[in-house]
């Protein structure tokens, strides 16, 4: 039995004027098909076509054509197994989803909890509606961190959103409660992250560490919290966390970091803003989501 799943996924160009006199390959590749999906499509069962006529990429295009890459078939991911369960899913279409992950969940796997991921309930969705993808994840949160999630429907969405990522143009924002008042309202944190070498999972501020960045602003301060507004200027792991705990502000509830579990169970930390370019239409998408309960409980220590 193929683990291969559902239709092909295809893409469709109209040549005009400026493309006219181009190889197809230099065509494709400016619309950001990569090298690899190109071989993929030539020897894994993927189409290339104008005007529904299969070509190769040195064809030479002319103002007027239909091009079509249709890609090969996505394989199933291994070990992922479906699991029905609720989605909060706030957009949808083709191409992307956004949703939005509840605290106490993985966003896909993990060896501690190898079931009752987002990434196990899309897949299930997937299977129900009939689409035909694996599950790209674009922008993961940690298990205990509550917000926005930004899916792509096809490897090569993911490709293309990925890239944005690394042109910075995928942004993120959070809010967080911390312990302690903050004494500058608004700044960058600057310091380097890196694995703490007596863990596999925790990270460190360390010199040999990979350049890391916070922008934060304080929304609002309290005698023993305060409330932020933070966003990621690069993207390593544990980055929020890592940072608030080096300037003595670890994140209310955050106990792998020092934070106390006294007011709140897990971090207090909500991605609650997300905006991207549409890799298809090429529009812009903005998304905004309210903390749940327990984060807006904690809310009333300071407000």
């Amino acid at each position: 039995m193929s683990n291969k799943i559902g239709s092909p996924f295809r893409l469709n160009w109209n040549v005009g004027k400026s493309d006219a006199g181009k190889l197809l390959r230099i065509f494709l590749e400016e619309q950001g098909i990569s090298k690899r999906a190109l071989t993929a499509i030539k020897f894994d069962g993927g189409k290339l076509s104008v005007n529904k006529e299969e070509v190769t990429v040195r064809y030479v295009l002319k103002m007027g054509d239909r091009v079509t890459a249709e890609f090969p078939l996505e394989a199933g991911s291994k070990g992922l197994l479906p699991e029905k369960m609720p989605l909060q899913i706030i957009f949808e279409d083709e191409y992307v989803m956004v949703l939005v992950k509840s605290a106490n969940m993985n966003t896909i796997p993990s060896r501690e909890h190898p079931t009752g991921s987002l990434a196990n309930g899309l897949l299930s969705y997937y299977q129900k509606h009939k689409i035909a993808a694996t599950v790209h994840v674009v922008t993961r949160l940690d298990r205990d961190t509550s917000g926005l999630i930004l899916v792509a429907k096809h490897r090569h969405i993911h490709h293309l959103l990925s890239e944005q990522q690394k042109a910075g143009r995928v942004c993120r924002s959070y809010e967080a409660i911390v312990e302690g008042d903050f004494q500058e309202k608004q700044g960058n944190i600057e310091a380097p992250i890196g694995r703490k070498e007596t863990s596999i999972i925790e990270r460190e501020v360390r010199e040999d560490g990979q350049y890391a960045c916070t922008k934060f602003k304080v929304l609002q301060s309290g005698e023993n919290y305060t409330h932020l507004s933070l966003q990621l200027l690069t993207g390593r792991t544990h980055q929020i966390r890592v940072h608030m705990a080096y300037i003595g502000h670890p994140l209310c509830g955050d106990d792998l970091y020092g934070g106390q579990l006294d007011r709140i169970s897990r971090q207090a930390l909500h991605c609650c803003h997300l905006t991207f370019i549409h890799p298809v239409t090429g529009i812009t998408l903005t998304f905004h989501e309210k903390p749940p309960a327990d984060f807006q409980q904690l809310l009333t220590h300071i407000y």
